[in-house]
């Protein structure tokens, strides 16, 4: 069997000159590459790096790194974090070392990039009914023994488009399905018992699929903690472990699946999908993914390890006006930062609190914190998945400020 990704091409990358396409990074280091870069060990704000960048802390990161992994094997549950949070095959390369089973991807381009990058295993969580995405699918899965993707079903008419493009794409391989569980109110998903049992039937009798297992998505209304909330995650939860029990004499694979987890609740998620009956082999894998830089916002409120996971993730601003005497603009704004969860938080500073975000600028009240023209603020955020796509090339950085790898993003 092949390596779960490929090392070469990742490896690869290193190798590819710098230029003017990567926002913040040093003109003086255009013509080199990032093997070049690192080897030299810069200290990236003693270089001329141009405002606003965004860092990655490796410290941090390899300590998200191995809680998450030693978390995950205490609790008997394989990971198969979400690539669309970074869309970096040099990070899910790391992921894959620190013993992921595959990676998660939203959409057949992302599987696409995932697959440039010879990823062998990967969990599509849509259902996947486009009769092109299809006819690619089946021509890679063709062609590569070793690959394997797995994909959502929540409709009879799903499983009949599907089972009518692959059909004419001359598919020899099955694609292998879950049928999706959903909530009142969620997103896709059966939303009742006999909707999953009837799509699992179409499956089952679908000469194109193979019905291997069932999935969720228990953050689909949101990522409250209260005690209300959680219980309610927790009752869907128990769904879900209902119809793999239900349906446990028609799944089509001697190990069946049993998924879900995004990154606040996938506690519950190995609460609930575990422990199974001694007669059923079934793999529970979480999808979480931003456990690997977590955050100073949303992940620090709700993940499960919050005490245990460092915010790995921070974009640096320099001051440009300081037009009110309460009042700081930097260069920073909805072009480099997430927003959509909680604006960004200072660091550093006491009082003062971003309020207002432009595509450019960043407003800072500042209360009784100081700043001036020139200064350079560094910032957490919240919710790395709208960060990272924001940013091309993004530089690691030791604890000492210096550059010790450059990390390529595909979106």
């Amino acid at each position: 069997m092949s390596a779960p990704i490929n090392a070469a091409a990742v490896a690869a990358l290193a190798l590819e000159p710098l230029d003017w396409r990567f926002k913040g990074l040093p003109a003086s280091w255009w013509g080199r590459t990032p093997a070049d870069v690192c080897a030299a060990s810069p200290r990236l704000f003693d270089d001329d790096v141009v405002g606003p960048v965004c860092v990655l802390l490796a410290a941090a990161l390899s300590e998200n790194l191995a809680t998450m992994a030693q978390w995950s094997r205490e609790r008997g549950v394989e990971l198969a974090p979400h690539g669309k949070t970074h869309l970096s095959p040099q990070l899910l390369a790391r992921q894959f070392e620190a013993g992921a089973c595959a990676v998660t991807a939203a959409t057949v381009s992302q599987v696409r990039i995932f697959r440039a990058f010879g990823v062998r295993d990967v969990v599509l969580a849509n259902e996947l009914v486009d009769a092109a995405a299809l006819r690619w699918l089946a021509a890679e899965l063709d062609a590569d023994a070793d690959f394997g993707l797995w994909c959502w079903v929540d409709s009879v008419r799903g499983v009949e488009l599907m089972t009518s493009a692959l059909t004419t794409a001359g598919a020899v391989r099955p694609v292998d399905v879950c049928v999706e569980v959903g909530m009142p109110g969620g997103r896709t998903g059966c939303r009742d018992a006999d909707g999953v049992d009837a799509v699992a039937r179409a499956v089952a009798a679908s000469p194109r699929l193979r019905l291997i297992g069932v999935a969720g998505y228990e953050a689909a209304l949101g990522h409250d903690v209260a005690p209300g909330a959680v219980a309610a995650v927790r009752s869907y939860l128990a769904d879900v472990r209902a119809a793999v029990l239900r349906l446990a004499p028609i799944f089509e694979t001697d190990r069946i699946v049993a998924t879900a987890g995004g990154s606040t609740y996938f506690d519950a998620v190995a609460d609930a999908l575990t422990e199974w009956p001694a007669d059923m082999s079934v793999r529970t894998v979480l999808r979480s993914g931003c456990y690997l830089t977590h955050d100073d916002g949303l992940y620090r409120r709700t993940s499960p390890l919050r005490d245990g996971l460092r915010p790995a993730l921070r974009v640096w601003s320099q001051v440009m006006s300081r037009p009110e005497p309460d009042l700081a603009v930097l260069t920073m704004g909805r072009r480099d930062v997430s927003f959509d969860q909680d604006l960004p938080v200072p660091y550093g500073l006491t009082t003062a609190r971003v309020v207002k975000l432009n595509d450019q600028h960043a407003y800072l009240r500042l209360g009784d914190d100081d700043v001036e023209v020139g200064d350079w603020v560094e910032f957490g955020i919240s919710h790395p998945c709208t960060v990272f796509d924001k940013w091309p090339m993004i530089p690691m950085l030791d604890e000492g400020g210096r550059v010790v790898d450059l990390i390529r993003t595909f979106f």
